[in-house]
């Protein structure tokens, strides 16, 4: 792949990334050699939360308590940081984003599920 290819492509992932609503600062942002990701690190953990979250609530039932409690975390840690208590790394980001991802997507299939069902439900009574 030519130079020129890998930067229309790195524009064009960036340009998802914007769309996304991230901030894409550089230093909240892994880099894959000189490549920034088109993400900061807590969207990345936000994304990867979301794809493990929805295979967990495909599987399985998962408490709401508990997806509340993953989405608390990562709110924690955007404020702790955003008050300058306490300053978040890229790691930290990262992880506590894939706690709240997870905790958004599962409360994501519930009300999704709740949804279906309750169409399903209106659907069924009308036969």
């Amino acid at each position: 792949m030519t130079e020129n290819r890998k930067q229309e492509l790195w524009v064009k992932a960036m340009e998802c990334g914007a769309m996304y609503g991230c901030h894409q600062r550089a230093d909240r942002s892994f880099f894959l050699g000189q490549w920034q990701f088109p993400v900061c690190a807590r969207c990345t953990g936000v994304m990867i939360g979301h794809f493990i979250g929805f295979h967990l609530a495909l599987k399985k039932r998962k408490s709401s308590w508990a997806a509340v409690c993953f989405c608390e975390v990562m709110l924690a840690d955007w404020v702790l940081q955003a008050m300058k208590i306490k300053g978040s790394t890229n790691t930290r980001r990262l992880v506590t984003g894939i706690a709240g991802g997870l905790g958004t997507a599962v409360l994501y299939f519930k009300v999704w599920r709740r949804i279906l069902s309750a169409v399903h439900i209106q659907f069924s009574t009308k036969e």
